[in-house]
């Protein structure tokens, strides 16, 4: 059996292969930068990190469960703690070895029922053949860059390009956007520009990152509530902690709490209510420095940068392959593709909460389906028919999610995990020993 293809070295590419190989899966790793952190090693050349960027969700909710962040890791970890920490797992249960660095997938394509995966490393070009292909480049590397509305002629650019405060240093500068680094970066920009505006075309919801001493997403985690009450006790939260977006000039949200991924910020309102940041509504037109907005007011700025989210990409396969439908593929449970038994989709899945480990468990169930289609179990048979029925279910637990292009691969936390642990207890009921024909042999076509 030739070996699986993993595509990214980030948490959930060292995930992937953890669970593999737990199971004696032979697996090859690609990653295109010298060390595993994916995202989170700011120097990749594929992050989109900046230096002030902490998780959004807290140290406990975020970690995976058999390896847990030490003790004196802050409760909401910068990127350079996570980067430690992921490369802390790789060298624990020994992935740094299977992994081939500096290697850039290029190409991957069908041959008939195996992949034929073309690299890159140091100007040559090597094309192999695998079992499977498991995508785990992660979803934050393409930038959505709408055009503005006419031609500006200061200087502009994407979240994305962004790195550190001193770009903002005497300027007058426009944030487009406010999700979770649009906040970000606004509150960077406050101790270096002369002005920050923010421009919103929607109204948000703000969470704050502590209520009473403790992370905003470890209240209330063991207790099971139904949504309207989990609702209605989370908006009396916030409404105690910051009041109504409207009392900060902030548009009010025209949709519910948990219809759209919050921003999890306590510094941005802080700064709006001190006159540091000024709200202002979508733009209406541009030209040369001047934004005009569609409350009829204008200004003049330096820098705009767009924080503007990003889309789904992956050059290196063709999006057909994927079952691509509207904003992002179509896969059961956002991985099994329902006419393929060997290509999934890892990680590309949000979720209010879903943490590291979440994303693990994803990984089990990847693993567990291959180990044992393999063995020809009953049960992978089960799942497939499974997985053809249900590939175009959304698994939204009956959420309103937004039809934006950043929500279209975001599913209900709890109906996810729950669905993981049912198709994961189905599997296991005729697991069989490790599968003999696994032997990792030359899979090289061409050099």
């Amino acid at each position: 059996m030739k070996p699986y293809a993993i595509i990214g070295a980030g948490p959930m590419g060292l995930c992937t292969m953890r669970n593999l190989r737990k199971l004696g899966i032979p697996c090859i790793g690609f990653e295109i930068h010298s060390d595993v952190g994916g995202l989170w090693d700011i120097e990749s050349p594929t992050s989109t990190m900046y230096e002030s960027a902490h998780l959004i969700s807290s140290r406990k909710m975020t970690e995976f469960a058999e390896f847990p962040m030490e003790m004196g890791v802050a409760d909401y970890p910068s990127h350079r703690e996570m980067h430690n920490y992921f490369r802390a797992y790789a060298r624990k249960f020994g992935l740094y070895n299977h992994y081939e660095f500096e290697t850039e997938v290029v190409k991957c394509v069908r041959s008939g029922k195996e992949w034929l995966v073309t690299t890159r490393r140091g100007g040559q070009e090597q094309t192999r053949l695998f079992t499977g292909l498991l995508i785990a480049s992660g979803t934050l590397h393409h930038p959505n860059q709408p055009e503005l509305p006419g031609q500006f002629t200061g200087e502009q650019i994407h979240s994305a390009q962004y790195r550190s405060p001193e770009i903002f240093t005497g300027k007058n500068v426009l944030l487009i956007g406010c999700g979770n680094s649009g906040a970000d970066i606004a509150v960077d920009a406050v101790h270096r520009a002369k002005d920050v505006d923010i421009s919103l075309r929607r109204g948000y919801h703000f969470l704050p990152k502590f209520i009473a001493g403790k992370p905003v997403d470890q209240l209330g985690r063991k207790l099971k509530l139904p949504l309207f009450l989990k609702r209605r006790i989370t908006k009396a939260l916030i409404k105690f902690s910051f009041g109504r977006p409207a009392q900060y000039g902030l548009p009010e949200p025209d949709y519910q709490l948990f219809e759209s991924h919050p921003v999890v910020n306590s510094l941005l309102l802080h700064h709006i209510g001190h006159g540091d940041i000024h709200p202002r509504p979508d733009i209406l037109s541009v030209h040369g420095n001047r934004v005009c907005f569609l409350d009829g007011k204008h200004r003049e700025y330096d820098l705009i940068v767009q924080a503007t989210g990003y889309q789904l990409q992956y050059p290196f396969i063709d999006s057909s392959e994927l079952n691509w439908s509207g904003h992002a593929p179509s896969l059961y449970l956002n991985v099994f593709h329902p006419e393929s038994d060997n290509l999934f989709m890892m990680g590309m899945v949000e979720a209010t909460g879903l943490g590291w480990e979440g994303r693990n468990k994803q990984a089990e169930l990847v693993a567990l389906y291959i180990h044992q289609l393999a063995a020809g179990a009953p049960s992978a048979s089960r799942f497939r028919a499974v997985i053809k029925q249900r590939a175009a279910i959304r698994t939204d637990g009956g959420m309103r999610y937004l039809d934006l292009k950043r929500m279209a691969y975001y599913v209900h936390k709890d109906s996810y995990l729950k669905a993981l642990r049912i198709h994961k207890a189905d599997l296991q009921k005729d697991i069989l020993p490790r599968v003999a024909s696994y032997q990792t042999g030359s899979s090289e076509v061409t050099s």
